[in-house]
C-alpha cells in the first residue's frame, strides 16, 4: 500500500499548488505523511455530513474540491463546525487533501469534467494560462456543441446529467434561440462576461449568476445565460479525479479503491416555482 506522503506527490502532479490563485487555500490540511492508505473519497465540501461518509467507507484520505479553512482560521475547537470536522479526520486517521483553484485551470480540469457531462467537445480554455505553452490550461472552456440544441433543449440536458438540486437549472434569454457553441464554468462565472462575449459563444453555463451582471450582460448581447447549483457544476469533478488516481493507482501497483461521494452537500434544500403570470400583470404591489 502507498504511503500518504507518495498519492499526495500524485496529487500535486495532477494539481500543483503553485497554480492555484493566490488567495486560496490548497494542499493537506491534516494527515500524517507516513500512513498507509488504502481507499479515498472524493468530495466537492468537507462539510461533517462528507467527513461522517468517510469514516463508515473506512476512508484513509478524504479529497475535496472545497477547501476547508479558505481564509484562515485561530481555532480548531471541536465547538466549531469545522474544528469538528477535524477533529473527527484526525481521530479516525483521515487525510484531508484539497485541490480548488488549480484543479480549476487544470488540463483537464474542472470545467472539462463540466463539458463531457454535458457532451460538449472542448474546443480552448475560456480564459488560457499564459504559463502554458500548449494553451490547454487556464479557467473555463469554450465548447461545441455536435449538434445545434435550443437554449430550452441545452438547459433540459444539463438538468438531466448534472447531479439534481432544488435549484435546476435556471435560464436568461430566448428559449428558442440556436446553440452551437457554450462557454462553461465550473462554480461562481460571472466575472468571466468579458471573456464569453470576446468568445462569441451563443450559450454560456456556469453557477452562482447574480442579478445585475446577468441584466448587464444580456444588454450586451444575445447570449443565453443558463445558471446551475454550483455544487453540481463542480461534482462532475469528483468523478474525473477519481478516475485519474484509478489510472495512477494501476501504473503503480497500488491497488487504491477510489470512491465518489453521491451526497448532496448544495446548500439549498428546496424551491418552491412562481405561480404562472401574465406579463400585463406587472409586478405585486
Amino acid at each position: 500500500m502507498p504511503r500518504l506522503s507518495e498519492v499526495i506527490a500524485a496529487l500535486d502532479n495532477l494539481w500543483p499548488a503553485e497554480r492555484a490563485e493566490s488567495w486560496d487555500a490548497v494542499g493537506t490540511v491534516v494527515g500524517e505523511p507516513d500512513q498507509e492508505v488504502t481507499r479515498v473519497l472524493f468530495a466537492v465540501d468537507p462539510v461533517q455530513e462528507i467527513v461522517d461518509e468517510a469514516v463508515k467507507l473506512g476512508a484513509d484520505l478524504l479529497v475535496t474540491h472545497h477547501p476547508l479553512y479558505l481564509r484562515g482560521t485561530t481555532t480548531v475547537s471541536a465547538a466549531t463546525f469545522k474544528g469538528r470536522v477535524v477533529h473527527t479526520l484526525i481521530k479516525n486517521d483521515i487525510a484531508l487533501h484539497v485541490a480548488h483553484t488549480n484543479a480549476d485551470t487544470a488540463d483537464p480540469g474542472v470545467s472539462d469534467a463540466l463539458a463531457g457531462a454535458l457532451d460538449l467537445n472542448v474546443v480552448r480554455p475560456l480564459v488560457p494560462d499564459p504559463s502554458d505553452p500548449a494553451g490547454r490550461r487556464g479557467l473555463g472552456r469554450v465548447c461545441e456543441l455536435p449538434h445545434p440544441l435550443t437554449v430550452r433543449e441545452l438547459a433540459a440536458r444539463a438538468a438531466e446529467r448534472l447531479p439534481a438540486t432544488a435549484q435546476g437549472i435556471r435560464v436568461a434569454g430566448d428559449p428558442e434561440a440556436t446553440v452551437r457553441t457554450v462557454a462553461v464554468s465550473g462554480g461562481s462565472g460571472d466575472g468571466l462576461f468579458d471573456h464569453v462575449r470576446a468568445a462569441g459563444v451563443d450559450a454560456f453555463l456556469t453557477a452562482d449568476l447574480r442579478h445585475h451582471p446577468v441584466s448587464e450582460a444580456r444588454a450586451h448581447s444575445p447570449l443565453a445565460l443558463l445558471d446551475a447549483a454550483h455544487w453540481a457544476t463542480e461534482w462532475p469533478w469528483c468523478e474525473l479525479g477519481a478516475a485519474q488516481l484509478d489510472e495512477i493507482s494501476d501504473r503503480n501497483g497500488w491497488d487504491l479503491r477510489v470512491h465518489v461521494s453521491k451526497t448532496v452537500t448544495d446548500p439549498w434544500t428546496a424551491h418552491a416555482a412562481s405561480a404562472p403570470t401574465s406579463s400585463a400583470m406587472g409586478a405585486p404591489n
